[in-house]
């Protein structure tokens, strides 16, 4: 192999300037119609979206993107990926809630505003602006998946007849699947958004969630449910395992406020604190009756208590522990772990069930290495056609190819040493000629001149130089063969 390559190399450098130029007009024709089977095979590239993004809601798709391992172009207001792609990440960007929509912060609320806008407008914006900023910054919060701010400023009485409002607000917060924000988070919130808005106490911000449940109110109720709930399903998954048990917690408050009051007697030396005694005493001679009746009070101490629940407090906790069948002889150690974890108390009310039953399972779905295979091969189905079909087809092409490539270097070899031979004495000639077939020699002798000719000829042994002047009598053949004798003979 090496041998060919430096005799390919050795006559590819014996060509004269033509040949060259027609070797590198192929070489970069060949190159053109590689590049554009590259670019004809290469996936093509559209716009994710159809309409252009805003800062925050570029970054939010290229971060999601990032993560799902999507490949992608970044552009200045969208991104490019496979057009094939389009519609499948759509579905999983829109599943996903992003982008989110663009809020118009303070900065973008004002730009607008000119030295003529009236004050009540750039109020107006001011407070929609700080409203959006507010809303920003809470999609931040962990498991609130957006949130939307709407602010009532507050208003003064001018007169003596009307009555002034204090500033509230409103928030929603649209949260994550399956998440419950605890009642520190709650507040945390609430403080946040007072803060934000000038002369808003934070009891005037209302927070509601996607049920429709105003958070951190009596009506909740469920931070201590998916607290304990969520605390009992983590020690048993890390204990027996995921998926071997199933919690339920329901946390009941009481809805009204109670007072109560109680009153307990002691006394104070012990024994009792009041005794009544009497005493009958009858006689028949002289016929006597004696009664006798004795009070006797020892003191008492008294304790007064009074004591009042708020609406809202905890009533009771029921808990539920579904346990697989399969931990059936954990039972008991469960319903213990169950009570101390959420601090099961009898004389409050609460109630601890704990249950083994049948999980439902699907089965898992198996496959053979046949179906794996399948699974492998059938997307590279199209290349290996492909592949397939140009292996047969240089096949086919090579012999006829090889054989005009062939025939388009002797004729350009026979042609430069033709033109450069006159010019050289017969004795360089016929070295130069030394390696070439008669037929090549019978041509580049044919262009010298008669004399040169001959005594070129005399130069060779008698068997060659008649195989050279029996070829120099026929008619030499055309430059390029016709390609129906090369596709013949290959």
């Amino acid at each position: 192999m090496p041998t060919s390559w430096s005799s390919t190399l050795a006559r590819l450098a014996s060509f004269g300037g033509a040949s060259r130029v027609l070797a590198a007009a192929a070489v970069l024709a060949l190159a053109l119609v590689a590049i554009g089977v590259a670019i004809a095979v290469h996936p093509s590239a559209s716009d994710l979206f159809a309409t252009p993004l805003h800062a925050e809601q570029l970054e939010e798709v290229e971060e999601r993107l990032a993560s799902w391992n999507v490949p992608f172009t970044p552009t200045q207001d969208n991104v490019m990926v496979d057009a094939r792609r389009r519609n499948d990440l759509l579905l999983r960007l829109s599943l996903a809630g992003i982008p989110h929509a663009h809020l118009a912060g303070t900065d973008e609320a004002l730009a607008a505003v000119g030295a003529l806008t009236p004050q009540s407008v750039i109020d107006a914006q001011t407070l929609d602006g700080r409203a959006s900023d507010i809303a920003s910054a809470l999609r931040d919060v962990a498991g609130v998946q957006d949130a939307r701010v709407i602010i009532a400023p507050g208003k003064t009485g001018e007169f003596a007849d009307e009555s002034g409002s204090t500033a509230t607000a409103s928030v929603r917060l649209r949260l994550e699947p399956g998440t419950r924000l605890s009642a520190a988070t709650v507040a945390g919130v609430r403080a946040f958004v007072a803060a934000a808005v000038a002369g808003l106490d934070p009891a005037h911000v209302t927070i509601l969630d996607d049920r429709g449940i105003a958070l951190g109110s009596a009506s909740d109720g469920g931070d201590d449910s998916a607290d304990l709930q969520g605390g009992l399903q983590s020690a048993l998954d890390s204990a027996f395992g995921a998926g071997s048990t199933i919690v339920r917690v329901h946390a009941e408050y009481e809805p009204a406020s109670i007072d109560r009051h109680d009153i307990t007697r002691a006394p104070l030396l012990g024994g009792t604190i009041e005794r009544n005694t009497s005493a009958r005493a009858y006689r028949h001679g002289a016929e006597t009756y004696h009664e006798a009746t004795e009070q006797s009070t020892r003191g008492s101490q008294t304790r007064d208590v009074t004591s009042s629940v708020g609406a809202g407090a905890l009533a009771r906790i029921s808990t539920a522990v579904f346990v697989d069948a399969s931990h059936a002889a954990d039972l008991l150690a469960i319903r213990d772990l169950a009570a101390a974890t959420v601090g099961f108390d009898s004389r409050r009310g609460d109630t601890l069930a704990v249950q083994a039953v049948d999980f439902a399972r699907l089965p898992p779905a198996r496959k053979d290495a046949w179906w794996l295979l399948y699974g492998s091969i059938v997307p590279l189905l199209p290349t290996l056609a492909c592949v397939a079909g140009a292996l047969i087809a240089l096949h086919f092409a090579m012999p006829p190819l090889r054989a005009a490539a062939s025939a388009f270097l002797e004729r350009s070899r026979i042609a430069e040493t033709a033109k450069r031979a006159p010019e050289m004495p017969p004795a360089h000639v016929r070295t130069l000629l030394a390696s070439e077939p008669p037929h090549a020699a019978a041509a580049v002798i044919s262009a010298l001149p008669a004399a040169t000719a001959a005594a070129v000829l005399e130069l060779y042994p008698p068997h060659e130089r008649d195989a050279i002047v029996r070829r120099m009598h026929r008619t030499p053949p055309p430059l390029f063969p016709d390609p129906s004798e090369l596709l013949r003979h290959g």
